[in-house]
C-alpha cells in the first residue's frame, strides 16, 4: 500500500492503542497527525487526550464536546424506533461511530488532511462501522487502519513498542484490564479476555453504572418520563435536553440495579462474540417510549414499526447509519411519531421496570369503546358478521380437504 500521506486526522482516545497509532502514524506515513477526541458522555476527564498529544508533538488538536449532537440527532431518531439488534443489543457502540466518522471527515476537510485512521481491529464491527461511513461521506478519502497493516499483533507488542517510544502505558492494579471498555451516555460495554467464556459469569466489582439488583433500594421508585414527537423532553416535570435526559435517566436506572445484559451477539464480520453491557437510561427509555406508543399510535402504524425495528436495528449495528435505506426507515418512523406525546410513568424495583400509568392528550384509547360495562357506542352484535368475514377463507381451506 502506498505511503503517500500527508496529514490524518485520527481518532484518538489518549489510550495505549491510539496513542501506539498516533506514533506508528508518524513512523509509518512520515505524514502529520492531527487528533481528534470527542466527549460522547464517556465519563472520563477527556481533556488528558489533549494533554497526552501535545506530549506527542501534535500542533492540531481537536478536543469536542459532542453529547448534545450524539443524543439529539443519533440516539434519540435510533430509540424512535425502539432498535434492538436481535432482540437485545440497545446498540450503544454502534450508535457512536457515525458522529466520530462524520466529525473526522468535516475536520479532514477543514485542515486539508488527506487521510483518516481510526483504531478498531480487523475482527470487529467498528471497522466496517467507521469506513462505511467515511465512505459515504467521501468516497475520495484515505483510510489507514493500522491493526490491519502492522505486526503489533498482541498487547505484549504494543506495550514493549510504547516503552521503546515514551509512550504513557495505562494499566490497572493488576498490570492489565481483565476486558476491553467502550462507554458513552447511551452504554458501557465489556468484551474479550476475562469474558471471552460465555459460560463464565462477569465479576460483581466490573459493573460501574448500575448496582447490583439484589443491593437496590427495597422500595420502588416512579418516574415520569414526558414524550413529545417520540422523543423524552421532561422528568417529573422539568424540561431537560437530550444529553441531560440520558444522564439523568442513567442516574435513575442505574441506582435501582437496571440496565445489565449479557449477551452473544453475531458480528457483522461473521463470528460470534460476547458482551456485556450496562444501558441503565436506555433500558428506561425504550419501555417509556413504546408504552407512549401503546396509546398514540394506530395498530397497523404501529405493527409495521415493529417489523421494520429488526431491519433498521441490523443497519445500525452493521455501520450503514448513512445509507439511503436507513434514511428511508427513518423518515417512516419519523412519521409516525408526530402525535407520540404523553407521559409515561415507570416503577422502578430491583432491576426491573413496569409500566404504571400512561397518558397523552392526544390519545386513541378510548374507555367508553373499551369498557366491560354497559355502552353505548359499540353494538356486539356487529362483531358476528366480522368474524364470519375474517372466518370465510379458514371455511373454503376446511371444504377442500374434506
Amino acid at each position: 500500500m502506498s505511503k503517500d500521506v500527508k496529514k490524518v486526522v485520527l481518532a484518538y482516545s489518549g489510550g495505549l492503542d491510539t496513542s501506539v497509532i498516533l506514533r506508528w502514524l508518524q513512523e509509518s506515513y512520515g505524514c502529520e497527525v492531527v487528533t481528534f477526541t470527542a466527549d460522547l458522555g464517556q465519563g472520563e476527564e477527556i481533556e488528558t487526550a489533549r494533554a497526552k498529544a501535545e506530549k506527542m508533538g501534535i500542533e492540531e488538536i481537536h478536543v469536542e464536546d459532542l453529547r448534545e449532537e450524539f443524543v439529539g440527532d443519533y440516539v434519540f431518531p435510533m430509540f424512535r424506533a425502539n432498535a434492538l439488534y436481535e432482540g437485545v443489543y440497545l446498540l450503544g457502540t454502534a450508535i457512536a461511530r457515525p458522529l466520530i466518522a462524520k466529525r473526522q471527515i468535516e475536520i479532514a476537510h477543514a485542515t486539508g488532511a488527506d487521510a483518516v485512521a481510526h483504531g478498531a481491529t480487523g475482527k470487529g464491527n467498528d471497522q466496517v462501522r467507521f469506513e462505511l461511513a467515511y465512505t459515504a461521506l467521501d468516497p475520495d478519502i484515505r483510510v489507514i487502519a493500522p491493526w490491519r497493516e502492522w505486526d503489533l499483533t498482541s498487547r505484549s507488542k504494543l506495550i514493549d513498542y510504547a516503552a521503546a517510544h515514551d509512550i504513557d502505558v495505562p494499566s490497572d492494579k493488576s498490570g492489565e484490564p481483565p476486558y476491553s471498555i467502550d462507554a458513552n451516555l447511551v452504554h458501557i460495554s465489556y468484551e474479550g479476555k476475562a469474558l471471552e467464556d460465555p459460560w463464565v459469569e462477569p465479576e460483581e466489582a466490573m459493573f460501574t453504572r448500575t448496582v447490583a439488583p439484589e443491593d437496590a433500594p427495597d422500595r420502588p421508585t416512579y418516574v415520569e418520563i414526558g414524550f413529545e414527537a417520540g422523543d423524552a423532553v421532561a422528568i417529573d416535570g422539568e424540561s431537560l435536553s437530550p444529553a441531560r435526559m440520558l444522564a439523568r435517566l442513567n442516574d435513575l436506572g442505574g441506582a435501582n440495579g437496571i440496565g445489565r445484559a449479557d449477551i452473544v451477539e453475531n458480528r457483522f464480520v461473521g463470528m460470534k462474540s460476547r458482551g456485556v453491557y450496562e444501558t441503565p437510561g436506555g433500558t428506561l427509555l425504550i419501555a417509556a417510549h413504546r408504552a407512549v406508543e401503546s396509546i398514540t399510535l394506530d395498530r397497523g402504524a404501529a405493527h409495521l414499526k415493529d417489523e421494520l425495528m429488526p431491519r433498521y436495528a441490523e443497519l445500525v449495528y452493521n455501520g450503514f447509519w448513512f445509507s439511503p435505506e436507513r434514511e428511508m426507515i427513518q423518515a417512516a418512523i419519523d412519521d409516525s411519531q408526530k402525535h407520540v406525546t404523553g407521559t409515561v410513568r415507570l416503577k422502578l424495583y430491583k432491576g426491573s421496570v413496569a409500566i404504571t400509568g400512561r397518558k397523552s392528550p392526544v390519545s386513541l384509547y378510548d374507555q367508553a369503546l373499551a369498557t366491560f360495562e354497559a355502552d353505548t357506542v359499540y353494538d356486539q352484535r356487529d362483531a358476528e358478521g366480522f368474524i364470519k368475514l375474517n372466518a370465510l377463507r379458514l371455511r373454503l381451506m376446511k371444504k377442500r380437504r374434506g
